[in-house]
C-alpha cells in the first residue's frame, strides 16, 4: 500500500536539476543584456526564489517593470524550450512505483506545463496525471492552494492521502494553505537559510532523493 495515494511534485529541482543547468545561466545572460548593473551569485538566485519568491525577486530587487517581467518571462521561456535538464538519480524509480502501484502523480510549478511535459517525456519519467504550470493565472499559482483543491476534487483524495513535495517556501505555504503534508525536496542545494527555514518549519526534509524513497516504502 502507498503512504501517499496521491503525490503533489515541484518540477524545478524537485524532480529536475535545473536552477542550476539552466535557469541561473539563462538569468545570467537576460541581466547581462538588458540590467547590465545587476548580477548575483548562484547562492543568492536560489535564496531570493525561496524568498520572496520570483516575482518580488524581479521586481523589488532587479527593479523590473511588469513590462519588463513580461519580457523576461518570454526569453526564459525560449530558452527553457531549447535546454532540458536531467531528472536527479532515483526520481524515476519513485514516479514508476507510484504509478505501478495506482497512485496518482501531479506537478504544480512555476515552470510552464510544455516545458514540465518536455522534461519528463526526456527523462523517460510516467506521465504526471495533472500538470498546473505558469500558465495559469497568477491568483491559481502556488502560494495559492488553488491547485492543491482541484486535485482534490477531481480524486476526492483526503488531505492525509496527498504529500506535496517542493525544494522552496512557495510550495511550503501553498501546502499549509491547503492543509495538506509537506516535504522538502533537500538536494539542489546546501544553502543554510533555505535548509533551516525547512527544517524548522516543515513536516519532513530529505538531503537526498535515497531519504525520500526510503520513507516512502
Amino acid at each position: 500500500m502507498l503512504k501517499y495515494p496521491c503525490l503533489i511534485l515541484d518540477h524545478d529541482d524537485t524532480v529536475v536539476d535545473s536552477t542550476r543547468t539552466v535557469h541561473y545561466p539563462c538569468f545570467v545572460e537576460y541581466v547581462s543584456r538588458y540590467f547590465p548593473s545587476y548580477s548575483c551569485t548562484l547562492e543568492e538566485y536560489f535564496t531570493y526564489n525561496f524568498d520572496p519568491g520570483v516575482v518580488p525577486f524581479f521586481r523589488d530587487i532587479v527593479g523590473m517593470s511588469e513590462e519588463e517581467m513580461l519580457h523576461e518571462q518570454n526569453y526564459w521561456n525560449e530558452y527553457a524550450r531549447r535546454h532540458v535538464p536531467h531528472a536527479y538519480p532515483g526520481i524515476k524509480e519513485i514516479l514508476e512505483k507510484q504509478k505501478r502501484e495506482g497512485g496518482k502523480i501531479c506537478v504544480v510549478s512555476h515552470s510552464y506545463r510544455e516545458n514540465i511535459l518536455r522534461d519528463y517525456r526526456e527523462n523517460n519519467l510516467p506521465e504526471p496525471d495533472m500538470v498546473f504550470g505558469w500558465e495559469c493565472p497568477p491568483p491559481q499559482r502556488k502560494p495559492s492552494p488553488w491547485p492543491v483543491e482541484q486535485i482534490r476534487k477531481a480524486y476526492g483524495f483526503q488531505p492525509e492521502e496527498m504529500l506535496v513535495l517542493d525544494d522552496l517556501k512557495p510550495g511550503y505555504d501553498m501546502a499549509r494553505a491547503a492543509g495538506v503534508p509537506f516535504a522538502a525536496a533537500g538536494w539542489a542545494n546546501s544553502i543554510e537559510k533555505i535548509r533551516s527555514f525547512m527544517k524548522q518549519n516543515c513536516d519532513m526534509y530529505f538531503s537526498t532523493v535515497q531519504e525520500l524513497s526510503d520513507y516512502l516504502k
